[in-house]
């Protein structure tokens, strides 16, 4: 199990390097001190300057940042989340100061005042300002900075669309108070919360506290992930929570899987081509990226719409991929299967041949189409 963690880990490093990291010094007026970044760009960042990013922000980036920027850049690889700007804080010495509250009003207090200034009223803009980001913004902290980054919740809208809270070290009044505000925030919001069977114990009894406060919480906005790994320790948890989090608030943007296609497209009594297009929608609205659809998942909803006999919804998948993949077969491949289905076998004999000049793609030659449309021509006469 050991030399299993340590290959993730080297192999989590090795893709790192291939995106690009920065490090800067970053003077703050709040602070009144200059404090260090690591700024992690997406590898193709230079290549498309209309495309924007979502936003990590990394507390403890002295040691978060390098496993949260290892996922980032291996799960957008294979796009189950989009490519990210991951923008660790370095803290090493001043983390408790940073997160310093009042003991009796469990407040942000002193220093802990400033920090809370610095990353909303300072870095988050400074960010904006420098670099091509989406409206989306996720933060991630561990025990003295995971409780801190609760505070962003009581802002009106809350700094943050997601948080990924890894054994908090809760400050008093805090689990009533978030579960007093989060039914009230009217945006959309992604809460991930962990710990383990071995971790601090008062941290994990206080986080199962906040656990039990917010999973009865049935707010349509609220989307929420807990987990208590079996054996997780204070520190082990946070490699197994950082996946987790990233998977489960990226959740819609990823591909269309094979148990989505069983579990969702198969089941679905309104028309597939419908899915495809909220599923879309949805990713802009949360994440604010126009993305086209992918490939894979024009091909699982047409497969989908061929299995259930929505011609109907054939049809509107195969113009989409049309306007969107015009120099490809896989517009003119669902609407010769569409025209086939609907008994108009010209005009499908006609689609499949117009298509020998355009790119193949996936199952889709050029051969099957000339296929298709010889066997029509041979049956029809034609």
């Amino acid at each position: 199990m050991k030399k299993t963690a340590l290959l993730l880990l080297l192999f989590l490093i090795s893709i790192n390097i291939s995106a690009q990291v920065t490090y800067e010094e970053f003077s703050s007026d709040k602070l009144g001190e200059t404090r260090k970044l690591k700024i992690q760009l997406p590898r193709n960042y230079d290549d498309n300057e209309l495309k924007v990013y979502p936003v990590v922000i990394v507390l403890d980036g002295d040691y978060l940042f390098e496993p949260v920027a290892g996922n980032v850049d291996y799960f957008s690889y294979w796009e189950d989340m989009p490519e990210s700007i991951v923008v660790g804080v370095m803290q090493g010495g001043t983390r408790y100061d940073d997160c310093d509250y009042d003991d009796d009003n469990g407040l942000p207090a002193d220093k802990g005042a400033d920090f809370f200034e610095f990353l909303g009223l300072e870095l988050l803009p400074y960010i904006d300002q420098n670099y091509r980001t989406a409206k989306f913004v996720i933060g991630v902290g561990h025990d003295f900075t995971a409780n801190f980054l609760n505070y962003y919740l009581f802002k009106d809208p809350p700094l943050f669309n997601g948080y990924i809270i890894l054994s908090p070290d809760l400050a008093p009044q805090q689990t009533g108070r978030l579960a007093d505000r989060i039914p009230a925030i009217e945006s959309q919001l992604f809460y991930y919360l962990a710990t383990g069977t071995d971790d601090i114990k008062g941290l994990m009894e206080g986080t199962e506290a906040l656990n039990a406060a917010l999973k009865p919480i049935e707010a349509k906005n609220f989307n929420y992930y807990y987990d208590n790994f079996e054996m997780g320790t204070h520190y082990s948890l946070v490699g197994r929570g950082i996946p987790n989090a990233l998977e489960k608030i990226f959740a819609v943007f990823r591909p269309i899987s094979k148990q989505e296609y069983k579990d969702v497209l198969m089941k679905l009594e309104t028309p597939i081509s419908d899915y495809l297009i909220e599923k879309y929608q949805t990713i802009e609205d949360l994440f604010g990226l126009t993305n086209p659809i992918r490939v894979n998942d024009y091909i699982a909803t047409a497969t989908a719409s061929e299995k259930k006999k929505q011609w109907e919804s054939l049809k509107s998948i195969a113009e989409m991929a049309t306007r969107e993949y015009p120099e490809t077969v896989l517009g003119p491949y669902y609407m010769g299967r569409y025209y086939e289905e609907v008994g108009e076998p010209k005009k499908a004999m006609r689609t499949f041949q117009g298509a020998f000049d355009k790119e193949e793609v996936d199952f889709i030659t050029i051969d099957m189409m000339l296929d298709r449309a010889d066997n029509i021509k041979s049956e029809f006469g034609y």
